[in-house]
């Protein structure tokens, strides 16, 4: 088994067609037939099931395609961070993110790598904590920033911010910072929650925030994404709970109350998965000791 034929299953997979591949890949349709065909054997599975008319790929077939096109990647970002390291360059690292990261501690991270690694080039996602722990182990993100994670045991992480936790409510809401007692007065309200799936940690926390005020939060709507939350509570559809840090910059016609008093903060922390830290020591020292101001 070797690269080229990898990227011909790759190929072909896409094409569904000998013709169409073979000439994508500027190549006779007799020598790709035979790579696929040496693949297959080596592997010990049918990938593809082909007739005279068609191609289609076996179940076993769309595994290995979807596992392939990771290899390939990473041997791609492999093969040009092991130039930049050898010509002495910064490289480039991927970075995940959530909202309120963004609107925190990022921005003054990234300007502290930039200054302190000239001519780094990070390729910035906001995802949400579940994607960002998948990606991590898959080698797809170098770094990851999460609100209140459920780090797994193969990755590291530390906190580097602790924020409060606002409520959001609509503009024209009864409650206001005036006649604010605790939480036990939205214990009739209808919520918006981030989905279970893609933050259990950090919605349990919500959840527990309204427990600890003695009552179970009736939640109508999920969304993942903070700018949505704040479109629904303007429209009146629901209160929801945020990182202070998230309404930074905000323009939504909305108001908020700043929970001081509840033992629940939102912890803004790094992720990483160490296999990754030879590979730029410099960076993930750099980072490893960033303090926020």
């Amino acid at each position: 088994m070797n690269i080229q034929q990898l990227k011909s299953a790759i190929v072909l997979s896409e094409k569904l067609n000998f013709s169409r591949a073979a000439e994508e890949l500027n190549i006779v349709q007799p020598a790709l037939s035979r790579q696929i065909r040496q693949l297959e054997e080596k592997i010990g599975a049918i990938l593809f099931k082909r007739d005279k008319r068609n191609v289609e790929l076996t179940s076993a077939g769309v595994y290995f395609i979807k596992e392939t096109k990771k290899l390939i990647t990473q041997l791609e970002k492999i093969k040009k961070q092991t130039a930049n390291i050898y010509n002495g360059q910064a490289g480039e690292i991927t970075i995940g993110f959530t909202h309120s990261i963004m609107q925190t501690i990022l921005p003054k991270i990234l300007k502290t790598i930039n200054h302190q690694i000239p001519g780094i080039k990070t390729i910035l996602k906001e995802m949400n904590n579940r994607d960002q722990y998948l990606a991590l182990q898959q080698d797809e993100l170098d770094i990851g920033f999460a609100t209140n994670p459920m780090v797994p045991l193969n990755l590291k992480s530390k906190v580097l911010y602790i924020d409060n936790f606002v409520i959001l409510l609509p503009q024209d809401h009864s409650i206001t910072k005036d006649n604010y007692r605790d939480v036990s007065v939205f214990a009739n309200e209808e919520f918006i929650f981030p989905s279970m799936a893609d933050g259990p940690n950090y919605v349990r926390i919500l959840e527990t925030i309204c427990i600890d005020a003695g009552f179970i939060p009736k939640v109508i709507h999920e969304t993942d994404s903070a700018s949505t939350s704040f479109r629904l509570v303007e429209a009146g559809l629901g209160i929801s709970f945020e990182p202070a840090s998230s309404l930074r910059g905000h323009k939504f016609p909305i108001k908020t109350i700043e929970l001081n008093n509840i033992k629940q903060k939102a912890e803004l922390t790094m992720l990483w998965n160490p296999k990754r830290e030879s590979e730029n020591s410099r960076l993930f020292e750099l980072l490893k000791n960033w303090k926020s101001d």
